[in-house]
């Protein structure tokens, strides 16, 4: 199992020296991956916690890139309606190339109407456009020359595509996972409560022909009492899930560092010795 950490990329968290100092030190202590939120327009009256203050994902884990030597990096998880198709492509692509393959893709559909009137896209057409993506995303990485509104172009570079995880809940979320050949990113805390989902999404990608999927899971294991973090994890593993994303709230890099600490402890646990 992969350990992860949620890296504040809004608020007051989200200034350079402490998001560099997070992720620094949680590549130190052996962390596997960190991981970004994605918001665009926060408006006024919802922005309790931000002030409306957010860097970009895409850019964020750009400029980790060359921060960072080894850890993952993911987006937890990009709104795919937010942005153009091409363009979120040639970004991915990028990051994925710099970073020499540490990209996770984590993908949503979105859900915040506001945001949806800022950007110019129907909340209603959210699903319709993030297939849409999904599937040119996918024909970017399978071939050199790709075709957009008639148009036939190079897509280089094109390194290995990144592994996909799905955002949300079942049965859409998990429909879309087997659809596009990914994982799925669930939140949740009780693992009797995600166990015949993470069953169903193995059985239908099994029949589609794919490999046993991943699972990202966002939640909180207990960093304070290590034997009780490596039984949350354990009871997890023993479902299906791949992956445990930690996340919880801090506006400086010393609690972040102590979680780091904590959740690698409770990694080396986890791990065969």
């Amino acid at each position: 199992m992969k350990l992860g950490l949620y890296l504040r990329n809004m608020g007051p968290a989200s200034t350079r020296e402490t998001v560099l100092a997070c992720a620094r030190g949680a590549e130190a202590e052996g962390v596997d991956d960190l991981w970004v939120a994605d918001h665009v327009a926060i408006p006024p009256d919802d922005a309790e916690g931000s002030n409306g203050r957010y860097l970009d994902p895409l850019a964020t884990l750009a400029w980790l890139a060359g921060a960072t030597e080894r850890i993952g990096l993911g987006t937890g998880v990009l709104v795919l309606p937010y942005r153009p198709a091409l363009a979120t492509a040639k970004w991915v692509a990028t990051i994925q190339e710099l970073s020499g393959g540490r990209v996770l893709l984590g993908v949503g559909i979105g859900w915040m109407e506001a945001e949806f009137r800022a950007v110019g896209v129907p909340r209603s057409a959210r699903g319709r456009v993030s297939d849409a993506t999904l599937a040119f995303l996918e024909r970017c990485f399978a071939s050199d020359e790709v075709e957009a509104n008639g148009q036939p172009f190079f897509f280089r570079p094109r390194p290995p595509r990144p592994p996909l995880f799905v955002g949300g809940a079942a049965p859409h979320a998990l429909r879309r996972a087997v659809r596009f050949g990914g994982g799925w990113m669930p939140m949740g805390s009780d693992p009797e409560k995600l166990r015949s989902d993470i069953e169903q999404l193995r059985t239908e990608t099994a029949r589609a022909g794919g490999s046993t999927p991943e699972v990202a899971l966002i939640t909180g294991l207990d960093l304070d009492d290590t034997e009780r973090g490596v039984a949350q994890a354990e009871a997890f593993a023993a479902i299906g899930v791949t992956r445990i994303v930690q996340g919880f709230r801090y506006q400086e890099p010393a609690p972040f560092l102590a979680a780091a600490t904590k959740l690698a402890r409770i990694g080396a646990r986890l791990r065969p010795r």
